[in-house]
């Protein structure tokens, strides 16, 4: 098969200097990846700045800015089965960009904030790759989830915790719950992101061949 995951968080610019970000490592992300290569998949690795080795065999794609990271799973989904979006995507991003350093001053500071791309909504609504969305939730998990496999027009949803700090974003570990469109739900408990990748990818790989109609 061939996958496209993407990884790690994306940062928005205020200044030359400064941006807004999240506390995404990209770990999740990447042993997907590496998962999918154990496999003998091809992968197609989107990752924003993190601090990981790549993979090997992965063909990486760096981005920066949710910008970046939108145009290229456009690019990259034009020839994949499996979309797999782990990355920590920015929901909102600086209406203007400081040219120069924005100095320190006295006064209370408010900075205008829109909406940044929605990578799942953009996708074709007909197509023929499998859609995995990813949600990290603090409270209400399971209705956040669904409704999100709903709006987002994801074939699954695997979703996340981020109320225990010893898991999740920063962690080496952690649980999650799958929410497949067919209305079925997988649990797979605490253990490594190296072990829950290598969970997910079977999972993954047996519900795409299910609904996809290419022969594999």
């Amino acid at each position: 098969m061939k996958f496209v995951v993407t990884a790690g968080p994306t940062r928005e610019p205020i200044d030359p200097v400064r941006f807004i970000s999240n506390r995404s490592s990209g770990k999740m992300g990447y042993a997907i990846a590496a998962a999918a290569l154990e496999l003998n998949d091809q992968v197609i690795l989107i990752s924003g700045p993190v601090a990981l080795a790549v993979p090997a065999g992965a063909k990486l794609i760096r981005v920066i800015t949710s910008d970046e990271m939108h145009d290229a799973v456009q690019e990259a989904v034009r020839d994949c089965d499996v979309l797999v979006m782990c990355a920590a995507v920015s929901d909102y991003k600086p209406a203007r960009i400081a040219e120069q350093k924005l100095k320190k001053g006295d006064e209370k500071f408010s900075l205008e904030l829109v909406p940044a791309r929605d990578i799942l909504k953009s996708l074709p609504l007909s197509r023929n790759f499998f859609v995995v969305g990813f949600a990290a939730e603090t409270k209400e998990l399971e209705a956040h989830a669904r409704a999100k496999l709903a709006t987002k027009n994801c074939d699954m949803i695997v979703a996340n915790d981020l109320s225990d700090p010893k898991i999740g974003i920063e962690s080496d570990e952690n649980a999650v719950t799958i929410f497949s469109r067919n209305g079925e739900t997988e649990k797979i408990s605490r253990t490594s992101k190296k072990i829950i990748g290598q969970q997910l990818v079977k999972i993954i790989r047996a519900n795409a061949k299910k609904v996809l109609t290419k022969n594999f």
